[in-house]
């Protein structure tokens, strides 16, 4: 009993991106932890992301299933005939869920954010489960990045941090260690604990949980006023 942590975010709903860089393979971490601490998950990958760390790993750890294919039919299957490379099952069948996720969202938290998602997401595209996601969503963005140093200091990645800086888009690192290249430098991913300590405490400083927007009238699906991202 006296080894038991309150779970402080119960009740919170965290939307976690999952970006193309190696550090992906720490989602599942992140995802624990805030889970232990209460708080709900679910997870959109981008395409690269899945080449680290598969949507079924994060499906068992999160809880729901993981949007990784903006476009599938109902029943997981792709207009081909393929198999749809999201995680199947509920609400995952209707082919609309980056909507359904936008509108779910409390905050939005990307990590493993490579050079080329915050480009994307600095622009405002829309090509992807998950920037598709973060266009709709409402709710405070929180980015975790993770890259070579070269590609952190370059003026356009450092313009776009900047342009999302200004849209109120908080920076989780990245930090000063050895990167996927064997090289020591700025970009290497913050470690999971206190990328959770910035979401923990985001949440803990907002209101209670405005109501999920999925969970109101459809005729209201897709808006949703929770916050500026």
């Amino acid at each position: 009993m006296g080894g038991e942590r309150v779970a402080e975010l119960e009740g919170r709903r965290a939307l976690i991106y999952v970006g193309g860089s190696i550090a992906a393979v720490k989602a599942g971490e992140v995802i624990t932890l805030l889970r232990r601490r209460g708080a709900e998950t679910r997870v959109a990958m981008t395409a690269s992301a899945t080449r680290f760390i598969t949507p079924l790993s994060l499906q068992s750890l999160s809880g729901h299933p993981v949007v990784s294919d903006l476009f599938h039919e109902a029943g997981g299957r792709r207009p081909g005939g393929r198999g749809a490379t999201s995680a199947e099952g509920g609400e995952a069948a209707h082919g609309m869920e980056h909507l359904t996720l936008s509108a779910w969202a409390e905050l939005q938290l990307a990590v493993a954010a490579s050079a080329n998602l915050i480009a994307r997401l600095a622009l405002g595209l829309a090509d992807d489960a998950v920037t598709a996601t973060a266009l709709a969503c409402r709710a405070p963005l929180v980015i975790a990045a993770a890259m070579e140093t070269a590609m952190w200091e370059h003026p356009a990645t450092q313009g776009h941090v900047e342009t999302l800086r200004g849209r109120g888009v908080t920076f989780v690192g990245p930090v000063a260690g050895r990167l996927a290249s064997g090289q020591e430098g700025i970009g290497r991913m913050a470690e999971p604990a206190e990328i959770v300590e910035v979401v923990a405490g985001l949440l803990q400083a907002a209101a209670e949980p405005p109501p999920a927007i999925a969970d109101l009238p459809s005729g209201l699906l897709g808006y949703s006023d929770a916050g500026g991202a």
